[in-house]
């Protein structure tokens, strides 16, 4: 059975650096690590997840725009902070809002519970295997020269961050650029995947108590996914003590 206390000292060594509380001093990073899954294709609980999804983004955009949302609002400020272009590099959660509204993806039960529940929650939420892992999580400002993973024209490349771009980043490379924008191939989630890392990146205006409900609603969904499933979860905000939680 998988040990809770190796999740944990996992997330005790992840950080944020200063210079992203200095760009958002509302920043708050919640991050769940999981082990013990047992993949499987999606199943009745995530189709009502997804499905619920959907009908409140339908719901939500149909006398709003996506982009005056507001936290996806909050976050397309926070994108221009560090001089992305929200129009062009949307957030994850503004992305996947958007496709809501004519059916998100189903993929496979892990990935279809955050997509929808990152949705149904409005805030974004990053899935990443957790044994392709170098070292712990790290939420820096580039220099630049990170590598970072990806795919261009068909191909498996390396590109590096823009200077001042905030990006998550482990002992081996950048795991997700701008912020929560791409993610990088390494770490992906796979259809075998059996131990994640859910990163729930949260600004004002969201509240401690919708944060939590959100956090509860991915564990649970997590929890069913086998029974010797292993949850370990920790807050990083600017304020905080920064233990394990």
């Amino acid at each position: 059975m998988p040990q809770s206390t190796d999740l944990e000292a996992f997330l005790a060594a992840a950080t944020v650096a200063d210079e992203v509380f200095a760009l958002r001093p509302d920043y708050r990073a919640l991050l769940i690590a999981v082990d013990g899954i047992e993949p499987g294709a999606g199943d009745t609980e995530s189709e009502a997840l997804l499905t619920r999804a959907e009908e409140w983004a339908a719901e939500a955009t149909a006398t709003t725009r996506v982009e005056d949302l507001p936290h996806i609002a909050s976050w397309r400020d926070a994108f221009r902070g560090f001089g992305a272009k929200p129009q062009r590099t949307r957030t994850s959660v503004e992305a996947l809002t958007r496709r809501a509204t004519a059916g998100l993806p189903r993929i496979n039960r892990l990935t279809d519970i955050y997509n929808a529940i990152s949705v149904l929650r409005q805030l974004p939420i990053g899935g990443e295997d957790l044994h392709r892992y170098s070292g712990s999580p790290r939420l820096i400002r580039a220099d630049g020269t990170e590598p970072f993973d990806t795919v261009a024209d068909g191909t498996t490349t390396i590109e590096h961050p823009e200077a001042g771009e905030v990006v998550w980043t482990d002992d081996a490379g950048v795991t997700c650029r701008r912020w929560n924008w791409r993610q990088g191939r390494r770490t992906q989630l796979t259809d075998a995947t059996s131990a994640a890392l859910f990163i729930l990146d949260v600004l004002d205006p969201m509240t401690s108590d919708e944060l939590t409900t959100a956090a509860d609603e991915l564990t649970a969904q997590l929890a069913r996914l086998g029974p010797d499933v292993t949850i370990a979860r920790r807050l990083i905000s600017r304020s905080s003590t920064q233990e394990p939680r």
